[in-house]
């Protein structure tokens, strides 16, 4: 008798194998603090100053620097310099790519948390009628 495949088994539609696998969760920009300062440079088009940057983001001057440099060197983030009288500011902003590739970024995301909410409806209204022996933990 023929065994039947792990994805039946699954339902996952066959058009879209590894349906959960998510492969467009890049780590660069999945991690807490980087996604913190893209999300923020995303809604500042016209980008942010360091100082800004680090309070809305609640990082210190040492962790902010390093995510922008790790954000900087895959080309999300672009550095301007400049300066009121004596004082040297410097200012980040997503470039062209960076603002494509996190709003595909933001998509993956949506699609996690669609794919997330039809279980948490089953398992809120199915919780006590779990056959096979199970239970909650």
């Amino acid at each position: 008798m023929a065994r039947k495949s792990r994805s039946k088994q699954l339902n996952t539609a066959p058009e879209s194998p590894g349906r959960f696998s998510y492969q467009g969760l890049d780590r660069v920009m999945h991690e807490k603090a980087r996604l913190g300062i893209l999300a923020s440079l995303a809604a500042h088009a016209d980008g942010l100053l360091f100082n800004d940057l680090k309070e809305l983001c609640s990082l210190t001057d040492g962790n902010l620097s390093r995510h922008l440099g790790v954000l900087t060197e895959a080309e999300l983030v672009e550095t301007w310099k400049g300066g009121k009288g004596n004082r040297l500011q410097t200012m980040y902003r997503l470039t062209e790519e960076g603002r494509q590739r996190f709003t595909e970024y933001i998509s993956v995301l949506e699609r996690v948390v669609a794919d997330g909410q039809p279980a948490v409806r089953k398992a809120g209204s199915t919780r006590s009628k779990l056959s096979g022996g199970w239970s909650p933990a």
